[in-house]
């Protein structure tokens, strides 16, 4: 019932949807840090941030290979153009995420080590990091639609009242989307700290 005040105020509408999109936003990536998070544990997502130089461009290692993680400890990748191997080889192997991949001729096997109690308790402190920085980002979009309703009441487009609860929603909204980014991150933390 309260989200309704701002979809429905005239003087609101569009700002609550902004806000709502640039805060979902901030959630998604979030979202796709924690994936990308080296955990013990073979990933898809663990190669996401890697970039091939493909003729003379660089390329998301996931457009120009499939990446499977056939085992609990091996990454495999199999490019689609086999003469790209040794680029991708290199790419992963200089992406600084503490892998060192093998290559047969066919196929790129990507052995992921069990991390050290330091590194796992490093990770931790980066997950932290990461999502102390998105939880700004939120804030700072909440302070941006809190603005925009005092202009609205200032250009006299809003009552007090609709100022009052919007300023409410507003909050609701960024509680509601902060706490979302923290249980992913407890639920990381979580899979990080198992051995």
């Amino acid at each position: 019932m309260a989200q309704a005040t701002m979809a429905v105020l005239p003087g609101l509408k569009d700002t609550y949807v902004a806000l709502k999109t640039r805060m979902d936003k901030a959630v998604d990536d979030f979202r796709k840090a924690m994936a990308a998070t080296r955990t013990g544990r073979a990933s898809v997502h663990m190669l996401d941030s890697v970039t091939v130089d493909y003729y003379g461009s660089q390329m998301p290692l996931n457009q120009i290979a499939q990446v499977h993680a056939s085992e609990a400890q091996l990454l495999t990748v199999q490019p689609f153009d086999p003469t790209s191997l040794p680029a991708i080889e290199k790419a992963i192997r200089t992406a600084e995420l503490g892998l060192n991949p093998m290559n047969d001729g066919k196929i790129i096997r990507v052995p992921v080590p069990p991390l050290t109690e330091e590194r796992r308790k490093d990770m931790v402190k980066h997950l932290n990091k990461v999502l102390e920085e998105h939880r700004t980002a939120v804030r700072n979009i909440r302070r941006d639609g809190n603005d925009a309703i005092k202009k609205a009441m200032k250009d006299k487009k809003i009552t007090e009242d609709d100022e009052k609860r919007a300023m409410e929603e507003i909050q609701k909204l960024t509680d509601d989307e902060i706490r979302k980014m923290e249980e992913m991150n407890k639920a990381k933390e979580k899979e990080l700290m198992e051995v």
